[in-house]
């Protein structure tokens, strides 16, 4: 790793846990994308701290997600279902509860915009996924 400025290592470091934290955020509110959050954890990490990026790439589900994506370009097929499963349910129910009715056709429009996005990757073939996994 070449030399960087102090400054920018410590802006990078901060940059890099507010996107891990983001992207755990992600997790449980489908409106908030997980994986690009997690992508730039990996690449401020790599450029400020590798023991930061070591530490975050041997947690089993972020270092999973991040090797799949980046080698492959393509999500596993479970990540897919669960992804759009609990968006739908969550946007499902805003749009059910939301005040007004340009409200609940704007979250629908966003659902299915992420809903192409997601399906727009490959499917990670599973003997590729349960190789990975088992690192």
């Amino acid at each position: 790793m070449q030399s960087i400025n102090p400054y920018k290592k410590i802006i990078y470091i901060i940059s890099g846990t507010l996107c891990l934290i983001l992207g755990g955020i992600g997790l449980f509110m489908p409106i908030l994308p997980t994986t690009p959050f997690w992508l730039l954890t990996a690449w401020l990490y790599t450029r400020s701290s590798p023991l930061l990026y070591h530490k975050v790439m041997n947690i089993p589900l972020f270092g999973n997600c991040i090797r799949n994506f980046r080698e492959y370009k393509a999500i596993p097929l479970r990540g897919k279902i669960i992804s759009i499963t609990v968006l739908w349910l969550t946007i499902g129910v805003s749009a059910w509860i939301a005040a007004s009715l340009w409200i609940a056709i704007l979250l629908i429009a966003i659902a299915i915009g992420i809903t192409v996005h997601i399906l727009s990757f490959k499917t990670l073939p599973p003997d590729i996924y349960r190789k990975k996994r088992n690192r």
